[in-house]
């Protein structure tokens, strides 16, 4: 089969990436700084608005020349709002949570006077084989940067900014290429899908290719659900030319001529962003007909979804398309066989997209000596909950979870023990730390008991209560769940009152036997892969946990203290300041009391066990203590006159 190009796709694409590398270079080439400013969702929600409104104010009020350049999301989201400044005469320089007050700081100090204000740097960037690092900050040194490559550093709103960073070139080798040796070369390099799945994506390409069907349709998962996760978001936020360009290529690939982006409509930045390069890629005859000159055309929509959990997968998102209510359908047929209309479909996660033009660049064999050999490439985690350095990483595949948790994202906060960590979103699992050493792939991860899933994370310390996390995680699923199925939508809202009353206290003999058979019930008799894995969380806490299960039933105690029937809040009197009443005044019930000796007191009947005496108590004196059970607490009582002197 030869190619049927009208013109060369290289030739026609000259012109559009000659005019954004003189852009580029014009821009480079001024004397005046530059400020990136992280302005994805993360940057946004900590105030970065503000504080891009406060460097053009400050440059205007001393009339100094600086470009502002809006960016995505670097990936230190605990680090937000992320401020980038290239100042002549210094290297790239990095600031942390720059709010107002600091960025008019930075344009006296920095841009006006010379001095970088090292007491805000974060690190001082360096370019090293068009990846960003950081000087005395080793985050960057320990990821690999395949998908978030130029997250951060293009503006996503400008198409010429990312074509200057090589962007769309791999949809030109492609285009040059025939359908059949761009799967070929997605086979070699072993990708597999990045939704949690992990299919091999050529394949599937490939069933899809071979499939007959009038009207061939390529679909991008954006409904991203999971609690904690935001991968998907921040790739379609801060570099959404990317995600199209692997969309193009698949098209290309399996014959398709039209394409969808699913993404819920919970994200608008996204949907926006999405739309406005969907709009800025036809203009440059990227997309839409006869693509560079080519005989292969293709139109991309973008579809919002509403926010159900079960439409991330694939046939409750395909009924979805189709105006029904989302729900899973048997398979086979398989939406490469019949999807969207009956017709052959391929779906795939973001993430997949976003790394289909680094394997074609690059090649397969560079792709493959990434990560291991059953799961080649970078995986990329959403990384919450008690660990120092929040956000985004991006690491080999095979990279175990210490280094990970511990080294890439700084470990746990506060002093505190590393407990476990769920990772797979609320179809994963709980691992203990026996297994931090473990390498991150899907297989390994699979074996342990977790699973991959879309790259949600979150890390847990020592007061957390595994029970109770299994109650969180079930409760989502159970409230997300479709309901055809009767394993799933009876099954799960049966663990569900198992694990509630197991955190109030009211647990019974024989409870657990019965959370691990209708687990496995649920897992064995569910249609899709929400309840196939519910019970994960379940499952692995019991195995991993069992002890703190037995302590609810048995003891009626939270070992974490965590379980607010189970729990109560008294005051060391020994600690307690005279005439300190930083308690009383945050108590919503005002359950708190001062005794006649000045010292504070908690009245159990009053008290909601809310915690916020324990955050308003100074840390000097530490004098709020949790137990568990209840009845440890002492019992200290008002005064006979009823007064509460705290506020005399």
């Amino acid at each position: 089969m030869a190619l049927n190009n009208k013109v060369n796709p290289e030739e026609a694409f000259t012109p559009i990436r000659q005019k954004a590398l003189a852009k580029r270079k014009t821009l480079e080439n001024a004397s005046s700084p530059v400020i990136h400013i992280g302005m994805a969702t993360c940057g946004i929600a900590s105030g970065a608005l503000e504080t891009k409104a406060a460097f053009e104010e400050a440059l205007a009020a001393r009339n100094l020349a600086a470009r502002i350049h809006s960016v995505g999301c670097i990936g230190h989201c605990y680090a937000e709002p992320v401020v980038i400044i290239e100042n002549p005469g210094f290297p790239a320089v990095l600031y942390h949570q720059v709010t107002p007050g600091k960025a008019r700081m930075l344009v006296k100090s920095f841009l006006q006077k010379g001095d970088p204000l090292f007491e805000y740097l974060m690190g001082a960037m360096v370019e090293n084989d068009m990846i960003p690092q950081v000087w005395d900050f080793p985050r960057f040194n320990m990821e690999k940067r395949l998908v978030m490559e130029h997250c951060g550093r293009v503006d996503p709103e400008e198409i010429l900014d990312y074509i200057s960073h090589g962007g769309y070139g791999a949809l030109v080798k492609a285009l040059q290429s025939l359908p059949e040796e761009v799967i070929g070369e997605i086979k070699a390099a072993g990708l597999r899908g990045r939704g949690g799945a992990g299919f091999p994506t050529g394949i599937k390409w490939e069933f899809a290719a071979d499939s007959n069907g009038r009207e061939k349709t390529v679909i991008c998962n954006a409904d991203e659900g999971d609690p904690g996760a935001y991968m998907d978001r921040t790739i379609l936020e801060s570099n959404p030319h990317q995600v199209l360009e692997g969309i193009i290529i698949c098209a290309h690939a399996v014959g398709a001529q039209k394409a969808i982006v699913y993404v819920r409509a919970e994200y608008p930045l996204a949907v926006k962003m999405v739309n406005r390069a969907i709009s800025q890629a036809e203009e440059l005859g990227l997309l839409g007909n006869e693509i560079l000159g080519c005989s292969f055309s293709l139109k991309i929509e973008v579809f919002q979804g509403s926010g159900a959990f079960v439409c991330g997968e694939e046939t409750a998102l395909i009924q979805s398309i189709e105006g029904r209510r989302g729900m899973p359908t048997y398979r086979p047929p398989f939406p490469v066989q019949k999807g969207l209309w009956e017709q052959p479909t391929v779906i795939n996660n973001v993430k997949t997209f976003a790394t289909v033009p680094s394997v074609i660049s690059q090649g397969a064999g560079r792709f493959r000596e990434i990560g291991t050999e059953k799961s080649p490439g970078t995986a990329i985690f959403s990384v919450v909950g008690n660990v120092r350095h929040a956000g985004l990483v991006e690491i080999p595949m095979g990279v175990d979870l210490r280094t990970l948790v511990f080294d890439t994202c700084g470990g746990i906060p506060n002093k505190k023990a590393f407990k476990a960590v769920q990772i797979g979103g609320p179809s994963g699992g709980c691992l203990p730390s026996d297994f931090l050493d473990t390498p991150i792939d899907f297989d390994s991860l699979t074996q342990a008991g977790a699973m991959m899933g879309s790259g949600g994370m979150v890390v847990m310390d020592e007061d957390t209560c595994m029970v109770d996390v299994a109650r969180y995680f079930l409760d989502f699923t159970q409230n997300e769940s479709c309901g055809k199925c009767t394993f799933c939508r009876v099954g799960t809202h049966h663990l569900l009152e198992i694990l509630v009353r197991i955190t109030k206290g009211e647990g019974r003999e024989g409870d657990l036997e019965i959370l691990e058979s209708l687990s496995e019930d649920i897992k064995a008799g569910s249609l899709c892969g929400l309840g196939k894995t519910a019970p994960n969380p379940i499952l692995t806490s019991l195995k991993y946990f069992r002890d703190e299960y037995e302590a609810h039933i048995k003891e009626k105690r939270c070992p974490a203290c965590m379980c607010r029937e189970l729990t109560a809040f008294y005051i060391d009197l020994d600690k307690c300041a005279r005439g300190c009443d930083a308690c009383v005044g945050c108590c919503p019930v005002e359950a708190i009391f001062t005794t006649n000796n000045r010292k504070k007191g908690v009245d159990q009947t009053l008290c909601v066990k809310c915690g916020e005496c324990v955050t308003a108590c100074p840390p000097e004196y530490d004098a709020v203590v949790k137990v568990s059970p209840p009845h440890l607490a002492p019992i200290v009582e008002r005064p006979t006159d009823g007064a509460n002197r705290a506020t005399s």
